[in-house]
């Protein structure tokens, strides 16, 4: 995913975090290190994605967010919330993952 994440594209985001659950993915990884923004609409989709997913006994992880979406989820108290991984090189990686790009 990169660009904005906001009203007009959430919609392309739920729809790729509700398939990846709906084929079986439990943990989601979300690589945002190419989105610039992202407002209430992308992280109410974040949210609904997570808490499907723990619902599952998953989790979904946000991967590389840029300083702007690192601002809104420390901000938000969201950033105590996510799993967080600061960058692509440091993933654990396990199976049942599913990726988000």
């Amino acid at each position: 995913m990169g660009g904005e994440v906001d009203l007009y594209t959430a919609p392309q985001l739920r729809s790729e975090l509700v398939g990846a659950l709906d084929e079986g993915a439990r943990r989601l990884l979300v690589d945002m290190s190419r989105v610039e923004f992202c407002d209430s609409t992308g992280i109410s989709v974040l949210l609904s994605a997570m808490k499907r997913s723990r619902d599952k006994g998953g989790d979904l992880e946000i991967v590389a967010p840029r300083p702007a979406v690192t601002k809104v989820l420390e901000v938000t108290g969201l950033d105590e919330v996510f799993v967080i991984h600061p960058d692509l090189d440091a993933l654990p990686v396990a199976a049942g993952t599913g990726t988000a790009p």
